[in-house]
């Protein structure tokens, strides 16, 4: 049975503070108090995850067993079809030390190059953890298309290249609101709210 969140302060296990603008956000209605891993001073794992869910779960039991507190870690990418499935669970990565989206973007593009098949989709994996080990994890997707050049300077990371099915924006074009009804990371943190509420 899901485990009802009913402490009021949580970790959110992220150094990304375009991540850590859109918990905030999304948490707010609940409640709680939230504060970043990166705000703490804890150290970031290395992310040696064979996909998202592990990621996840490195991410939300190292910052739990540092804090004591619930931890909440998501990970995510923007995955290709030309590129099968590239750049993935190296998404981050593809933006280089500096984590340079705009040069990322760009790969995505240069890599992409005549191909008539834009598709893509993001994905995130949520993975709640609490100091004693206990697990909660949810999945969301969003399907849609690269789009170049790129348009909007909202959102963080791929946000400007990618258009939902069924948007004549990106989620670069969006508000913050708008975003999280089709996002990846809305819809995840959607279903993560259900099921530690109905119960």
């Amino acid at each position: 049975m899901p485990r009802k969140l009913t402490e009021t302060k949580l970790v959110i296990a992220t150094h990304n503070k375009g991540k850590l603008a859109e918990f905030r956000d999304m948490l707010t209605p609940f409640g709680k108090d939230v504060v970043s891993a990166g705000e703490l001073g804890l150290q970031e794992p290395e992310e040696t995850g064979a996909d998202f869910r592990a990621n996840a779960l490195i991410k939300a039991h190292a910052a739990a067993q540092a804090s004591g507190l619930p931890a909440l870690a998501d990970d995510s990418g923007l995955c290709v079809t030309a590129l099968k499935g590239d750049p993935g669970l190296y998404s981050a990565r593809w933006g280089g030390p500096e984590k340079d989206f705009v040069m990322a973007m760009t790969r995505v593009h240069n890599e992409l190059g005549t191909s008539a098949d834009r598709s893509a989709h993001f994905i995130c994996v949520l993975a709640l953890v609490w100091p004693d080990g206990h697990e909660e994890i949810v999945e969301g997707r969003c399907e849609g298309q690269i789009v170049w050049p790129l348009r909007g300077t909202k959102g963080h990371g791929y946000d400007p290249c990618f258009q939902p099915d069924g948007e004549d924006r990106t989620f670069g074009e969006m508000d913050a609101d708008e975003k999280h009804a089709l996002s990846h990371r809305g819809k995840a943190m959607a279903a993560l709210m259900k099921l530690l509420q109905d119960q």
